[in-house]
């Protein structure tokens, strides 16, 4: 069961939706990604699915009883999404997405393939709540890249 809760005034235009742990994600991430311009769907769908499957296998071990939430926000040309998860957290602070580097021949298994493409693929990067809840940032300008995927 997804519950969902469109943007509000008084929750300064967040929206919100929870779930049960699991990894059928796609009319969840179709939901997150209904205001994104749609060259960038693809991109930031691989992204999102990276962090869901990451809270739901890593931080709520799978557990249908324990749920995600995502709080959402487009605010201007940035675009938010905190993910939350009823897990332990992890030691964000390990360093890991500085060790991934495939261009000077470095693992990416040593950290952890999810955690790099965060890094590549979202401008901000923050976890909160010693490791269970996930704040992700994109943002589009003129400044900005073109999109990996297309």
């Amino acid at each position: 069961m997804i519950a969902i809760s469109p943007p509000s005034a008084e929750d300064h235009k967040w929206g919100s939706l929870s779930f049960a742990s699991t990894l059928y994600l796609y009319p969840i991430l179709d939901l997150l990604l209904v205001r994104v311009p749609s060259q960038w769907r693809p991109e930031l769908r691989l992204g999102l699915q990276e962090a869901l499957v990451n809270a739901a296998k890593h931080g709520n071990n799978l557990d249908p009883t324990k749920d995600i939430s995502v709080r959402f926000l487009v605010e201007e040309d940035r675009y938010w999404w905190i993910i939350s998860d009823q897990g332990g957290g992890f030691d964000y602070t390990c360093g890991c997405q500085s060790k991934c580097d495939p261009d000077i021949g470095q693992d990416i298994e040593e950290c952890g393939r999810g955690l790099y493409i965060l890094h590549q693929i979202f401008d901000e990067v923050r976890w909160t709540r010693e490791g269970a809840e996930l704040q992700l940032c994109k943002q589009f300008n003129c400044l900005s890249r073109a999109p990996f995927l297309v």
